[in-house]
């Protein structure tokens, strides 16, 4: 897949979005006699994986669905690019989205590209998505990213009219009109910092390539190419940043005035118009220009500093509140350091130094005096109550009232700091968007002493009266309103009293004070900032004590999690993260808060919970059953790791057509501690479920509810039950919807209703990158969410190089029907022969069943070749299938990578188009028939292309030796060889020197079958069976007819029952 890459060049007459491309490739597959992969330092290099011109025209056509343009063009740039230095003297490039392998040295590539015009820039820049997306999706670099943002921007100040027009004075004599943003107030310059700071390197490593090899030249005999691109002149951040946004307002001001119809006024002015609103904006020239250019400068000249960004000094007023509080108000002139707010000089200075470069403190100031005048004239039309205070001489201060400085306060000092002045307000005034130093209730609340706990719980608090930081009691309130003034001091500082803030007050003690109830839902919304007021009322400040401040900090991360001991009766051992797992579990439970256990696939949610319901059994508080929900894909894997890790747990699978209903239901699962069942059967036994009181209920792989008007996520959350637990591998906090459905099941209405949540999170986040949303958002979830990875430091020591799990699937409808069928069938011919003959049958009937556990579809495929797939209804016929989808579904999610061993190239060939069709993923397929070249292709693009195929599919026989592919770390057995020494040697294509991470092995046994029961053989009496069953599958060949049968026989409870849709 191809990454866009690009930044803003400047050039004479009007900058130029440069946009190229790269896409993997081997290179060795580039044809040396080019002269693209490697070359002396005596001339330039192609860049062996970048696109052409046409390539990128291709690329943004395709995903952007943009037509090209005449004012496209191709060019070649020298791009400055991290390169590994091989120890044969070769250069490779670092692919932009690969791992660094070793040291990077920057070195000059010349890449192909286009070039475009401001107005197509914006174009392309504001059609690229800035959502989060799979980094092996992405088409965006990180450098044309930046771009994008900064494209955004300049929409902000069209919509702010922060543009002026001017002249510019172009090489060649040339005089064009122009459009220029006006970057003054400080919220523009902080931005132009902050974009300044974080503009990628990469965005400034652009240069003409004959400019590039003349600078060469320049710097004579040139023994490291390398060292001397450290002293080449490239363009700083701040310019490329000024003359993207000159170009970009420029061309789109223009688009929009040329429509429009000019005011007839006379010349120069009406020329200097019509320029304004051409395409290319040339003034003829004419005797009147000068007085033209003249007129415009006395006109730019109170903003010519932000429009050159020039400006190091600005006008700014200090208001000083009155020495005794009952004097007036002072409102300061001084000048003051645009980038470091708090270097200020005063007026009274800057009128005994007369001078036009004024030495201060060590800092040079040009041209003080008239840069105060400037602003003071410019304040005074902003504000022309300190018009008066101008009349003098040496103007330094202006006098104010109370109701005087709070207009200043309310309706001046925003645009004060819009237009480019400075203000510097005292520190009770200064937060004034913020609830600290407003007056509001100050809460300090605790844990109820008895009765229910959970989100809905009352808890005990008391409230007072807070302002400017202190509390204040109602007299002190009273007397404070009494003095009639807006500003009002208290514990020596100035603070406001809103009249919006005084009436909710007055309502408050009026009516509402002793009926004021306080949830502990209330509790965690007011420490993640989502409710700011309680009957209108600002919550200033909310403190928790005692079991409940264990709790907030428990929940907001303050407070590490503490690891549980671990149960008696586990049979096991807990690695530290899964102690800790079982710990919040237990905290979240004690509460009555439902949590969603989320760590990545192979860090054991499974045993945690198991362990947490030990834990639960061991404090004799596992009183009602647990209902646990799973895929059903899943039944016989949840009942086997019971059994393994907590055989004390009694459990009951509610599954098949024999299973209980009604009251023979709620009898059943009386004496028992889980009850495990389906999807589908939660809604299809709705009524039944409900007649049981359950202590817990429990979904397993969560995202199945993540479309919440379903039925079957409709019918969880009607299942009444003390706690509810969600468990998922994906990272449920990068999709909305599915973290509102959760969530929603696990505390429902913590998070609003979904329209609600779409109208105050989902949109302003996904549509409009909303960070303040996201980061509230954050805050309200994570008490309830734990997530860990694999590649956490403290996480990755606990595990082991290589996890072996069995993943036990059951059979769908047809494959047991089938089963039943081909194994009477066929026993009925193999109890008549013998010798080879009898061998030769049950081989041949062994290969037919692990087909079958495969997919019934491959008992088929060599007679229906032509045979397309259904899709729709393919995953259903097989429970192998349906859990192995699931499970790549998450480890894509997670940014993993797989193999799929198979012994059946039949199968591979079916599985690669619908794996394809269903994860939207190219999928590898590499057997025995696959050409040389193809193989070492697949191998290489599989191993060292950032974005290339992350699942791999191989015939154990092709794929089994010989393999490097340790960029996987899940391998898959879907099928089994029943010979150790093969799957290993299968394994260790992933498992091997040059694998950085843990290696998890799932090895797939169809439940019920031979599959399981040659399973159970070996795990029993491992060390035997390695030497019995080492040749594979001939020493079942010497069972007798009888053995055989009883091998072979059908565990009709291990049935996938046909699931209606819901």
């Amino acid at each position: 897949m191809a990454i866009l890459h690009g930044s803003w060049q400047l050039e004479d007459r009007g900058g130029e979005l440069f946009v190229w491309g790269e896409t993997w490739r081997r290179l060795d597959a580039v044809p040396s006699s080019d002269g693209i992969i490697l070359s002396s330092d005596d001339r330039l290099c192609l860049h062996p994986l970048a696109m052409s011109a046409a390539q990128v025209m291709a690329l943004l056509r395709d995903k952007l669905g943009l037509a090209s343009q005449r004012s496209w063009r191709s060019i070649e740039k020298t791009a400055i690019l991290p390169t590994m230095f091989l120890e044969t003297g070769e250069r490779v490039p670092q692919h932009s989205a690969a791992e660094p392998e070793g040291e990077l040295i920057p070195y000059p590539w010349q890449v192909e590209g286009i070039c475009l015009s401001a107005g197509d820039a914006l174009e392309v820049l504001q059609a690229l998505p800035l959502g989060t997306m799979d980094a092996a999706e992405s088409f965006v670099g990180a450098d044309l990213r930046f771009w994008s943002h900064v494209a955004r921007w300049t929409l902000d100040l069209l919509v702010r009219s922060k543009f002026l027009p001017g002249l510019e004075h172009w090489d060649g004599g040339s005089v064009v009109a122009v459009w220029q943003p006006l970057l003054d107030s400080a919220t523009d310059r902080d931005r132009l910092t902050r974009f300044a700071k974080q503009m990628p390197s990469a965005s400034r490593s652009y240069t003409d390539t004959d400019v590039f090899l003349e600078f060469l030249g320049s710097q004579g005999e040139v023994e490291d190419v390398a060292e001397s691109i450290l002293d080449f002149p490239f363009p700083s951040a701040r310019s490329l940043l000024r003359d993207f946004l000159q170009r970009t307002i420029d061309a789109q001001v223009r688009s929009i005035i040329g429509k429009e119809a000019l005011p007839k006024v006379s010349a120069p002015a009406s020329q200097w118009l019509k320029a304004l609103s051409s395409e290319s904006g040339t003034l003829k020239p004419s005797k009147d220009l000068a007085v033209l250019e003249t007129a415009i400068e006395t006109w730019q000249a109170p903003v010519r500093s932000h429009l050159s960004g020039e400006a190091q000094f600005r006008t700014a007023f200090v208001l000083e509140p009155p020495a005794n509080g009952n004097g007036e108000w002072l409102l300061k002139f001084c000048l003051q350091d645009a980038d470091q707010p708090d270097f200020l000089v005063d007026a009274r200075t800057i009128w005994n130094h007369p001078v036009d470069r004024l030495v201060y403190r060590g800092r040079a100031i040009e041209h003080p005096q008239e840069t105060l005048l400037g602003g003071l004239g410019l304040a005074s039309r902003l504000y022309p109550a300190i018009e008066p205070s101008l009349q003098t001489q040496r103007p330094q201060r202006c006098p104010l009232d109370p109701i005087q400085v709070y207009q200043f306060l309310k309706g001046v000092s925003w645009r004060f700091q819009d237009s480019g002045l400075g203000v510097i307000l005292p520190p009770g005034l200064a937060n004034y968007d913020s609830a600290t130093g407003r007056l509001g209730l100050s809460i300090q609340a605790a844990s109820p002493a008895q009765g229910g706990i959970g989100l809905q719980s009352l808890l005990a608090f008391k409230w007072e009266l807070s302002l400017g930081g202190r509390r204040i009691s109602q007299a002190e309130f009273r007397q404070l309103i009494t003095q009639g003034s807006p500003l009002v001091e208290i514990n020596g500082e100035w603070v406001e009293l809103r009249p919006a803030d005084v009436r909710a007050a007055e309502a408050f003690f009026a009516s509402r004070q002793d009926q004021m109830t306080l949830s502990l839902e209330d509790a965690l919304r007011l420490s993640a900032g989502e409710t700011q007021t309680i009957d209108k009322l600002p919550v200033v400040n909310f403190e928790a004590t005692g079991a409940l401040k264990e709790l907030m900090d428990t929940l907001t991360g303050n407070k590490s999690l503490e690891a549980i001991e671990t149960p008696k009766t586990f049979r096991g051992e807990l690695r530290p993260y899964q102690a800790r797992g079982v710990g919040w579990l237990a905290f979240l439970e004690r509460w009555g808060l439902g949590a969603c256990l989320a760590d990545d696939m192979g860090l054991g949610k499974t045993i945690e919970l198991i362990a947490f319901l030990l834990h639960l059994q061991e404090e004799e508080k596992l009183v009602d059953p647990v209902l646990l929900v799973c895929p059903t894909s899943v039944l016989g894997n949840w009942e086997r790791e019971v059994k393994k890790f907590g055989s004390t747990l009694k459990t009951l699978v509610h599954h098949g057509d024999k299973r209980s209903k009604g009251k023979a239901l709620v009898k059943a699962v009386r004496d028992r501690h889980l009850v495990i069942t389906s999807y589908s059967l939660v809604y299809r036994d709705l009524k039944d479920f409900k007649l049981v009181q359950w202590q817990g209920i429990v979904l397993d792989e969560a995202q199945n509810i993540k479309n919440p008007t379903a039925k079957q996520s409709q019918a969880v959350r009607e299942v009444e039950a003390n706690f509810r637990i969600a468990l998922t591998g994906t990272p449920v906090e990068n999709r909305l919807s599915e973290l509102w459905s959760i969530l929603d099941f696990l505390n429902p209405g913590y998070l609003g209703t979904q329209a609600f949540f779409k109208r105050r999170f989902a949109l302003p986040i996904e549509k409009y990158g909303d960070t303040t949303s996201l980061q509230t958002l954050r805050s309200l979830v994570q008490p309830f969410i734990l997530r860990r990875l694999k590649t956490d430091k403290d996480i990755i020591q606990d595990l082991p190089e290589k996890q072996e799990m069995t993943v036990f699937c059951p059979l769908s409808a047809r494959q047991a029907l089938l089963y039943q069928q081909i194994v009477e069938g066929s026993l009925e011919a193999i109890e008549s022969a013998d010798g080879i003959q009898r061998r030769g049958q049950i081989l041949a009937l062994l290969v037919k069943l692990k087909q079958l556990c495969n997919h019934p579809e491959l008992l088929e495929a060599k007679t229906a070749k032509s045979k397309s797939i259904e899709f729709e209804k393919f995953a259903q016929q097989s429970g192998k299938l349906q859990r192995l989808e699931e499970m790549l579904e998450e480890l894509l999610a997670e940014g993993d990578r797989a193999l799929i061993f198979t012994q059946f190239a039949e199968w591979g060939k079916q599985l690669q188009p619908y794996l394809e069709k269903t994860l939207n993923r190219e999928v590898l397929f590499l057997y025995g028939s696959t050409r040389k070249e193809k193989r070492e292709e697949m191998v290489d693009r599989f191993q060292h292309d950032p974005q290339g195929p992350p699942i791999m599919i191989l015939s154990i026989k092709a794929g089994g030796v010989g393999l490097n592919l340790t960029r996987a770390n899940h391998v898959f057995h879907f099928d089994r060889w029943w010979n150790p020494a093969v799957e290993n040697q299968a394994t260790d294509r992933a498992f091997r020197i040059g694998q950085k991470r843990n290696v998890q092995v799932h090895k797939f046994v169809c439940t019920g079958t031979l599959e399981e029961k040659i399973h159970d053989l070996i795990e029993s009496k491992k060390a035997l069976a390695e030497q019995v069953v080492g040749a594979g599958e001939d020493w079942l060949t010497e069972l007798d007819t009888s053995q055989l049968r009883n091998l072979l026989l059908l565990d009709r409870t291990a049935v996938i029952e046909e699931d209606r849709s819901i």
